[in-house]
């Protein structure tokens, strides 16, 4: 483990936005001790290990920024996504990090001594800003017209789930004759009632899980890797304060790959907690493009990561978001299941998401995110007990 002093020398770490909490803080599923008991309360808690190592880890995490200087995007005259796309990058980064974990593994950590790993180089092609990388902006706007994606234009965590759904189904023959994605990893967009277009308390439903991982393996295998995201409406303009420890508490679950969400309008990947603050990786800063080969090891990566921590309020993030979870096989699934369940029992009616068992024909009664106050905690129930609706399963 790196001291501070190491640690800046490395990332050339920034204390522009650092805080003097000694608290714990939560980074995708990894928690970082600040402040050690006996320690004197005078002591700066980003001198520790413990913050040393977090930000490691933060640095190691995928940055993906507005970018220009790209070939048009479809028939459009665009070649920058300055302005509008940072949904696009903030979703780009959340499922970036599926692929870390997926590959490399949740430990993995960019090191500036040692060469580049061919693996982490075939991820960061999957996010280049050309056609032929199957996630680029270019092909996400293709796959997501039906939802209202266009360059120039601005759409919200519900559209970006459901496009990346839509891209997977649009790109699975390029896709599976990718290198880097040799493994089958399942995409699975969780939502509630109406499909979640009214908002309805989204639903994960086992039984659903585990028929869709033997299909995906073909019949050979019970399980496939899975990326979860749901997206959710948490408040009118401003996510209900009732919500904000139970967002929290997901950056506690090992399968936590953040919120897709930020300030209204802005965009941003969140990553980590402590306290009320969120730490996030912002999409808006401009970059030229840069061509990246697969097999270029020699490639200078330093602008797809960030040695600046920053935070805002918890409280004042957009109402309307996605949380990512990432499951490597069935044991982990069932971890997630449990840590979840235990979260739905401690929301007093008002869950994040439920879990359920079974799909029944019947639907439940659908319960609204946007009108938190008007919650009925038997609809929370009977969703917890059965499956609402069809969700759609894609290989990724």
């Amino acid at each position: 483990m790196m001291n501070g002093v190491t640690m800046r020398r490395i990332w050339g770490f920034s204390r522009a936005s650092t805080s003097s909490s000694k608290s714990n803080i939560c980074l995708l599923g990894v928690c970082y001790q600040v402040s050690q008991e006996g320690e004197e309360s005078s002591s700066d808690p980003t001198q520790s290990e413990g913050f040393a190592a977090f930000v490691e880890d933060f640095s190691s995490r995928v940055l993906i920024t507005y970018r220009k200087g790209f070939s048009p995007i479809g028939d459009s005259k665009y070649i920058s996504d300055v302005n509008w796309g940072c949904m696009l990058r903030s979703s780009q980064m959340l499922v970036a990090q599926a692929f870390l974990v997926h590959k490399l593994g949740r430990s993995w950590r960019k090191s500036p001594h040692k060469p580049l790993d061919q693996t982490y180089v075939e991820i960061l092609h999957l996010f280049g800003d050309a056609e032929d990388s199957p996630c680029s902006v270019h092909n996400l706007l293709q796959a997501g017209k039906a939802y209202g994606l266009a360059p120039g234009s601005w759409v919200g965590p519900y559209a970006m789930c459901r496009t990346w759904e839509s891209l997977v189904r649009n790109k699975k023959e390029e896709i599976d004759n990718n290198g880097v994605l040799l493994s089958t990893m399942a995409l699975y967009v969780v939502s509630g009632d109406e499909d979640g277009e009214r908002g309805g308390a989204p639903v994960v439903c086992i039984e659903d899980v585990l028929r869709h991982c033997s299909e995906f393996g073909g019949g050979q295998v019970d399980w496939a890797p899975i990326l979860l995201m749901v997206p959710l409406v948490l408040g009118l303009e401003k996510v209900n304060p009732r919500y904000l420890p139970l967002l929290s508490a997901t950056f506690t679950f090992p399968q936590s790959l953040g919120i897709l969400g930020g300030r209204p309008g802005a965009s941003t990947y969140i990553v980590g907690v402590q306290d009320e603050k969120a730490f996030y990786l912002d999409p808006h800063e401009v970059q030229q493009v840069i061509d990246i080969k697969r097999d270029n090891l020699d490639l200078d990566t330093s602008s797809y990561h960030c040695n600046v921590v920053r935070h805002i309020p918890l409280d004042s993030i957009d109402s309307s978001l996605a949380i990512g979870f990432y499951c490597r096989d069935k044991s982990d699934f069932d971890d997630f299941c449990a840590r979840a369940s235990e979260l739905i029992d401690q929301s007093n009616g008002a869950p994040l998401f439920t879990i359920a068992e079974t799909r029944t024909l019947a639907k439940p009664a659908g319960n609204n995110n946007t009108e938190i106050e008007d919650k009925n905690n038997a609809d929370n129930d009977l969703a917890t007990e059965n499956c609402a609706q069809e969700d759609d399963w894609q290989l990724l």
